[in-house]
């Protein structure tokens, strides 16, 4: 979850570059649904940060919270039974995901095939809490 939490986290900072850097490299096609929709998203990106830069700020702050929560889970990488309510936090969390990624995906338009990359970071990060949580039970039983 630490690494995932960070490495999602870092990915959040330089959105415009990396789009700039995917699309020059793969020269993505327009004509499939995800070099359409990243072609958008850079084109997006390039006209909001050239003419509104403080716009990537909520990026920033995105990626914050990532790091913030990462933190905390060292708490539980430290000591899984003091801290297994962190596990519990991760599955809500975790679950969370599926409902608002397909509520504010639809509000702002999100094709359905992104909607269900961003869920699928809620389903898979969801295991890896549910194991450390049955592992911090039986570590507390003895």
């Amino acid at each position: 979850m630490i690494i995932g939490l960070v490495a999602s986290g870092a990915t959040a900072l330089p959105l415009q570059w990396e789009l700039n850097v995917i699309g020059n490299a793969l020269r993505l096609d327009p004509t499939l649904p995800l070099g359409l929709w990243l072609g958008k998203i850079r084109e997006g990106l390039n006209i909001t940060y050239l003419k509104y830069p403080f716009i990537a700020y909520g990026t920033d702050w995105l990626a914050f919270g990532h790091f913030a929560i990462a933190v905390a889970f060292v708490g539980a990488l430290k000591n899984p039974v003091r801290n297994a309510w962190l596990f519990t936090f991760g599955m809500i969390a975790c679950a969370a995901i599926v409902p608002y990624a397909f509520l504010f995906g639809e509000i702002r338009r999100i094709p359905i095939f992104w909607r269900l990359i961003d869920c699928s970071f809620g389903v898979i990060g969801f295991f890896p809490c549910w194991i450390c949580a049955r592992d911090a039970r039986e570590l507390e039983q003895g």
